[in-house]
């Protein structure tokens, strides 16, 4: 994979040295409370190399994202920025990637975005003018070639330099389509995959040894997603009603036989075990933590799992 930086992203040199890489992740709040963004943030400082800033996820009304994103980085955070397809046309997502460029921002993350009808406005018309993959693409345009959709050309030195990021599912049905799907993403111009929520480990190296044979690994970097479970109950809702979500019966059998208030506990070091296996996994190149309202857990986790101290760059 070339090392010739594209950004001034700090997680793009964390990557490109080599290093296993630490993302985490910060949901904003639902109102316009700026103080809830820094608390959250507090957690992630010194602990992870970015932190992913959700865009209305779950179709939920939240901060805006680019908002969210500027408090954290005042905070010492480099953020990624979120933008999903499914509340914008071509024109706003194109004038807000040039707004977040011109404010500091220098991740952006896109996502096709949950349908509405998941969150609390399910009578809100969708969008989608643009899908993940043809945003990724007029991103890269933007970037490297200086164009927007329209062909209008953009000054060599007022273009967007973004370190450009997407989502990879292993899990998905059918299995076979999912590494075709990261590898349109690549193809269209990624630069670093963020995984859902990994539980079968023997899926995803099946995963990762296709991705690998494919040369995907060489163009992009690949991280994995970790989610501790809190609870049996998280396990089994996890297993039972979140779709593209794969949870084996011996993560459930494990949490059975542990007394309920030590639950949590024990989650948090089967996610160490995992962060071990990625580690030594071809192809990955670090790991995203998602502990969306249990961001205090961090420390703990990056401690435990041997992540610390992150590379100065």
């Amino acid at each position: 994979m070339t090392k010739t930086l594209k950004s001034a992203s700090k997680l793009e040199k964390v990557l490109a040295s080599g290093a296993f890489a630490v993302t985490g992740e910060l949901g904003p709040p639902r109102n316009a409370k700026a103080k809830e963004v820094e608390d959250k943030a507090k957690f992630l400082l010194g602990n992870v190399d970015s932190v992913n800033v959700t865009d209305n996820q779950t179709a939920v009304v939240r901060m805006s994202s680019l908002a969210a994103s500027l408090i954290a980085q005042k905070q010492g955070l480099e953020a990624n920025m979120q933008m999903v397809c499914r509340d914008r046309n071509r024109i706003a997502m194109q004038s807000d990637i040039l707004g977040a460029a011109a404010l500091g921002i220098n991740n952006l993350l896109i996502l096709s975005g949950d349908h509405q009808t998941f969150g609390d406005h399910p009578d809100a018309k969708n969008v989608y003018d643009l899908d993940s993959i043809n945003l990724i693409r007029a991103l890269r345009n933007m970037r490297d070639e200086g164009r927007l959709m329209s062909g209008q050309e953009i000054p060599e030195d007022a273009r967007p330099r973004l370190f450009i990021g997407a989502a990879y599912n292993p899990f998905a049905d059918p299995q076979d389509y999912r590494v075709l799907r990261a590898k349109k993403k690549v193809d269209a111009g990624v630069d670093f995959m963020q995984s859902q929520c990994i539980y079968d480990m023997d899926r995803f190296r099946k995963f990762m040894a296709k991705a690998v044979d494919m040369g995907l690994t060489e163009k992009a970097y690949f991280l994995a997603g970790v989610t501790p479970l809190k609870s049996l109950g998280m396990a089994r809702y996890m297993k039972n009603n979140v779709p593209g979500i794969t949870m084996p019966d011996s993560y459930i059998e494990r949490l059975k036989g542990v007394p309920k208030e030590r639950q949590a506990s024990e989650g948090i070091r089967m996610a160490c075990e995992q962060i071990d296996e990625f580690k030594e996994t071809k192809g990955v190149s670090g790991v995203h933590l998602m502990l969306v309202e249990w961001e205090h857990m961090v420390p703990t986790i990056v401690k435990e799992a041997s992540l610390l101290p992150r590379p100065q760059v």
